[in-house]
């Protein structure tokens, strides 16, 4: 299976051409973000970046100096959940067109994928130095004040692996496989 190579900022009308199960490479601009920037986007303050078009990485990068350069030595994705309260919120209001993270997420999400036209991608937990290699430069930080894990680091990437799992259509496969497996236990269950 080819996937569909897309670089940042990306479009809606690219988003909507997707749909769950498709694998994408992404290139370009990427932003981390977790708990604490959702938080901060949440109650008003203003992104030091603008996210419209771009991707949020659910991802706290492991970052170390060298020659006054930061690089970038792991980067996995973090649990999306966390961020089911703001994301819908940060999804309207900047325009953003990705969200990278793993274990899915739920309602709200999911309808603000179809509502704003946004993709949920999942990249591989427990692959951090491998999802690094894709990093192929540390442009900036912002918001550190929140501590390096939580703060946005200005990623730029290629080639980077991600798989649709929640689609601008209003499909989830993390519902799909919640659905099945529920219906496997009921089987196992009889």
């Amino acid at each position: 299976m080819t996937a569909m190579q897309l670089e940042t900022p990306i479009t809606e009308e690219q988003i909507r051409s997707l749909k769950v199960g498709d694998t994408v490479e992404l290139s370009g601009a990427l932003y981390t973000g977790r708990d604490a920037v959702h938080h901060r986007l949440h109650h008003g303050e203003a992104p030091p970046v603008d996210l419209q078009g771009q991707v949020i990485y659910h991802c706290g990068p492991v970052m170390v100096e060298e020659d006054g350069k930061w690089v970038c030595k792991a980067a996995g994705p973090t649990t999306s959940i966390r961020e089911e309260p703001y994301q819908w919120e940060v999804m309207r209001d900047h325009g953003i067109r990705g969200v990278i993270g793993k274990g899915g997420m739920a309602a709200k999400t999911l309808a603000a994928c179809k509502e704003y036209g946004c993709c949920y991608f999942h990249a591989i937990g427990g692959a951090a130095q491998v999802c690094a290699q894709r990093i192929v430069d540390v442009d900036g930080v912002d918001w550190m004040d929140l501590g390096s894990p939580e703060a946005i680091w200005h990623l730029r990437i290629e080639k980077f692996p991600v798989i649709v799992t929640m689609d601008a259509h209003g499909n989830s496969l993390h519902d799909v496989v919640y659905d099945q497996a529920a219906a496997a236990l009921a089987d196992l269950k009889a």
